[in-house]
């Protein structure tokens, strides 16, 4: 049985952002566990990733459930990196685990596509930044969440991120 007061954060933005990096560091610090919503993509969705097509919403709306019932499920909370892009992708999430709080990773562009261009061994390639930065919608004032500057160093989003949601 998972607490439903545990903490269920999702890092959240555009691929290259730094959701997984900043995610890790955020689960250790707070002492949960770290999930990356990459790992509970389908191998057809990765496949078609690679290859640089963009997912559609029938692509991703079972995904996101997964993503939602799997944070959910944490039993000591737990904080997920996944794009959650739009809107209707979050209410997905928060469908699962109402209790999920997001904190959104916000940078310029240039600066996405640079980081996507030299990570090693990721599956989306940096040609699908655009279409990311496209469908992103940022979190509206009734979403629950905060956006940081994804542009600072790792310890200080994390800061900035802790104290944007009172912890």
């Amino acid at each position: 049985m998972s607490d439903p007061a545990a903490p269920r954060i999702v890092v959240m933005g555009v691929s290259g952002v730094g959701k997984s990096t900043v995610g890790a560091a955020l689960a250790a610090r707070l002492g949960i566990p770290f999930l990356d919503a990459d790992d509970l993509h389908t191998p057809e969705a990765v496949a078609r990733m690679r290859s640089g097509e963009p997912l559609t919403d029938d692509d991703r709306m079972p995904w996101l459930a997964r993503c939602g019932a799997v944070l959910a499920a944490a039993p000591e909370g737990a904080v997920l990196a996944c794009s959650a892009l739009a809107r209707r992708y979050r209410v997905a999430i928060l469908s699962a685990a109402p209790e999920a709080v997001f904190v959104a990773l916000e940078t310029d562009a240039s600066r996405v596509v640079d980081r996507a261009t030299h990570r090693p061994g990721h599956f989306m390639p940096a040609s699908l930044v655009t279409s990311q930065y496209a469908t992103y919608e940022p979190l509206a004032p009734d979403e629950p969440g905060v956006a940081v500057d994804a542009g600072d160093a790792v310890a200080d989003v994390i800061a900035a991120a802790l104290r944007a949601l009172g912890r």
